[in-house]
Formats: C-alpha cells, structure tokens, sequence
C-alpha cells in the first residue's frame, strides 16, 4: 500500500512540474512575443525596461525547461523562486498604478490578485527545489 501511494505521489508530483514547466516556459516566449505588456508593469526606477524583460523572459525559459531535466530540476527550481521573489515589485507595482490592459487584467481586482498570487507560486517552484524521497527515486 505504501509503495502504491509513494508511486501516486510521485506521479502527481511528476504532473505539477511539468505543468509548472509549462507555465514558465509560456510566459517565457510571452516577455518576447509582447514584451511592450511587460515593459509596461516595469516600475519607472528601473533602468532598461526592454533588457530587464528580455532577462526575466529567459530566466523563465531557462527555468521552465530546467525543471523538465532531473539534473538541472532542483538548480532550476531555486533559480524560479529568486525569479518570483525578484517580479513581484512589478506585481505591485501595477496593482498600485492600476494599469489600463484589456479585459480582466484591466480590473484592480485582478492586478491586485496578482500579488498575492506570487506566494503560492513561490512555494510549487520551492517544491522542487527538495531531493525526491529515496523510494520515490527508485519507483521512477
């Protein structure tokens, strides 16, 4: 029975990386595909915007394709949590400036729900940053 649940959870947790893989990669190819919506969250402060969307978009491409390779998984998945933690100051930044976007991003609603949002993705990218239980790594 233990084995049975150790192989599920091992599953599950095999699914959730490759979905959150998914998600960074995506929004990696977005920092280029549309960078002008990210450049525009950018805060005033910061020097470069174009440089520092074009950064933040292959650290996430990087971090998004490192967490499908086991031997990069756990690198890649702390590189994602400094990458989380160093956005959200453009997170709050556009829920405070309120930034006109169409549809639902356009809402304060929505651009505020995006900052603490940020917690929960911290904490799946954190997940992998773990060395796998040890049966788990003899049931893959």
């Amino acid at each position: 029975m233990g084995v049975i649940l150790e192989d599920r959870a091992s599953e599950s947790a095999g699914l959730g990386r490759i979905f959150l893989s998914i998600v960074f990669i995506g929004s990696g190819v977005l920092h280029f595909a549309v960078s002008d919506a990210y450049m525009k969250i950018m805060p005033p402060q910061l020097p470069q915007p174009l440089l520092l969307v074009q950064i933040s978009g292959i650290a996430e491409l990087l971090g998004g394709i490192g967490l499908l390779v086991d031997s990069t998984r756990r690198a890649a998945a702390w590189g994602l949590v400094a990458l989380l933690i160093a956005v959200w100051p453009a997170n709050v930044y556009m829920a405070m400036a309120h930034l006109n976007f169409p549809g639902v991003l356009g809402q304060s609603w929505a651009q505020w729900l995006r900052v603490p949002l940020q917690i929960p993705m911290i904490l799946w990218a954190w997940l992998y940053t773990r060395s796998p239980h040890p049966l788990a790594r003899h049931l893959q």
